[in-house]
């Protein structure tokens, strides 16, 4: 036996290997039939060789038993490695065919150079892609069934999307059922959608697919205005499909969100909409909408997917101030993307802020009021997105915490509120115009950590706490009597709760029914959310809700969803209830 000096590097290391693993086995029973000097080798090496010598074969045209014709091209390769890699000649070889014995086997309908790639891939796992040669690739990758390949040129074409091809690229993906490219280009499309429309495919792409693209609570657009023009555009340019297309493409565009002005001066105009009995009531649906916002002239109005605004027309929902868990205030806001499902952070408050007030009123956030951790504060401040900054405005006369805001034909109103000593039944108007706060007619009741929210010229104020209990009692504030009247009282007592309107009804969310204002004590947290109608008064049951708001409430609408945070834990989850089937999401 040879010396251990005389031995190979590579060998030696394998000898040791197999010492080491002699060793460890020592205490373990042989498989062996009785012989203990029995070892495992293992030479993990030997794959990179194997690989390589297959290639080298593959290159060199050595030991090859099969080769492939695909137009002239003639490729000449392994049957064993085609069938290890691609399925499509395993179940060839392996089956009955008649290919399966023959040393010639023509590939039709393929591109040469695609085949030959994927035969490479095969071999050496590697493949390069370009922009020439992706879509044949992805072509023979599906048919061929290698989805490695196919899902790397899909992620390749996703990151070569252009407004002027995507909807190409849809419709190939859509003729090779690769549905996971087909929803990347279709995100792309919504997310560039004022640029696509404007491309030269845009009037070709088939009425299906516009029909998914107009649909989409995802375009990316400024107003719907948009939308109705790329609907008019296409169905000017497809005569051929308006008499199965005509009204179902019309109502994939939210009719009833476009400006009055607009809908009659343009829309009811339209010769293709004047023409088509669908199309005229998609239009009288319209009117009525705004008929019913403006002067409730339409009572029975129902709402539907046409009156939502899409994500990225709904705004951004703001959540400001607050507190953490060692009681300090925040002056740092968070703001959350609709469209994009993600949270990022604003510009800082001039002033740290707990319980404070908050309203967006003409594209603006006001914050009013609150505590700063050491005094209650007047003080208001406003943000305005197209500056990104915070600037101080004119201060309330009362300061004070756990106001409610709302705001009705333009004034802000903060309602009731407390401080160490007092729950409030004070009221303020804000004039924006003029920077400048006047006092109106008090409530009948002081409310602390009150919700409040304007509905069909009124003033809402719901639930509180009067300094001695939680309430169930609610008023309304009529402007032109600079009065508070009494309307029907909910069903549970309720402070720090969220209200909001939707519909023509009150959404109230979560409170707590502590015995005390200022105290912390043992209550019951609610967690079913009352909606009043505010014709009928009265109140029902809406499903309870997830997470529930106790001291620290807010509710925030946004047309056909509520968004609602808070706890009796300080958490970061926020929960929407999707209106039209009260249902609640995470």
């Amino acid at each position: 036996m040879a010396s251990e000096s005389m031995v190979p590097e590579q060998a030696k290391q394998h000898l040791i290997k197999g010492k080491r693993r002699q060793q460890q086995q020592q205490t373990q029973p042989s498989s062996s039939d009785g012989d203990e000097d029995a070892f495992v080798f293992e030479a993990n090496e030997a794959w990179k060789d194997f690989h390589s010598s297959l290639l080298h074969f593959f290159e060199a045209g050595e030991l090859c038993d099969v080769t492939l014709k695909v137009g002239s091209k003639l490729i000449s390769c392994h049957k064993l490695v085609l069938a290890c890699v691609i399925p499509y000649f395993r179940a060839m070889f392996l089956s009955e065919m008649a290919e399966a014995k023959q040393k010639l086997i023509e590939i039709r309908d393929f591109d040469g150079d695609a085949i030959e790639d994927l035969v490479k891939f095969a071999y050496s796992s590697r493949l390069t892609l370009t922009v020439d040669n992706v879509q044949p690739l992805l072509y023979a990758a599906c048919i061929l069934q290698v989805e490695l390949v196919a899902k790397a040129c899909c992620e390749y074409m996703k990151l070569h999307f252009h407004p002027s091809n995507c909807l190409a690229v849809r419709a190939f993906a859509e003729s090779h059922n690769r549905i996971d490219l087909m929803d990347m280009a279709d995100q792309f499309a919504c997310e560039h959608f004022t640029e696509v429309m404007e491309c030269e495919d845009f009037v070709s792409v088939s009425p299906q697919h516009l029909h998914k693209l107009l649909s989409s609570s995802d375009l990316n657009i400024e107003n719907e205005k948009q939308v109705y023009n790329a609907a008019i555009k296409w169905l000017l340019a497809n005569p051929q499909h308006h008499t199965m297309w005509l009204d179902e493409i019309l109502a994939q565009v939210r009719l009833p969100l476009l400006p009055i002005c607009f809908l009659m001066g343009v829309v009811a105009k339209e010769e293709i909409v004047k023409q088509n009995l669908k199309c005229r009531d998609l239009l009288d649906e319209a009117r009525n909408y705004h008929l019913h916002l403006s002067s409730r002239a339409v009572p029975d109005f129902e709402y539907s997917i046409r009156t939502t605004p899409r994500k990225q027309t709904a705004g951004v929902l703001f959540c400001v101030g607050g507190r953490g868990g060692s009681g300090d205030p925040f002056r740092s806001i968070e703001c959350y993307s609709i469209s994009k499902n993600s949270w990022f952070f604003g510009p800082e408050m001039n002033s740290r802020r707990r319980h404070v007030g908050v309203i967006s009123v003409g594209g603006k956030v006001y914050a009013v009021g609150g505590h700063d951790g050491n005094e209650h504060l007047g003080s208001m401040e406003v943000f305005d997105p197209l500056t990104n900054k915070w600037m101080m405005k004119a201060s309330m006369n009362t300061k004070r915490r756990g106001i409610a805001l709302a705001s009705l034909g333009g004034p802000i109103y903060a309602i009731g509120g407390l401080d160490d000593n007092t729950c409030f039944s004070d009221v303020e108007r804000y004039d924006i115009d003029s920077d400048r706060w006047s006092t109106v007619a008090s409530m009948n009741t002081p409310r602390g950590g009150v919700g409040s929210v304007a509905l069909v010229s009124h003033v809402y104020a719901v639930g509180g706490n009067d300094g001695v209990a939680s309430l169930s009692s609610v008023e309304k504030y009529d402007p032109h009597l600079d009065k508070w009247i009494e309307v029907k009282e909910m069903g549970q007592r309720r402070a720090g709760n969220g209200v909001s309107e939707l519909h023509g009804c009150l959404y109230v969310v979560g409170g707590n029914s502590w015995a005390q204002c200022h105290t912390a004590g043992q209550g019951r947290v609610w967690p079913c959310a009352p909606v009043s109608a505010a014709r009928s008064g009265m109140w029902a049951k809406d499903p309870a809700t997830l997470w529930i708001a106790c001291e620290l409430c807010w509710l925030l609408q946004i047309p056909k969803e509520c968004y609602e945070g808070g706890t009796t834990e300080l958490l970061n989850t926020v929960f929407c209830m999707v209106v039209s089937n009260a249902q609640g999401e995470q």
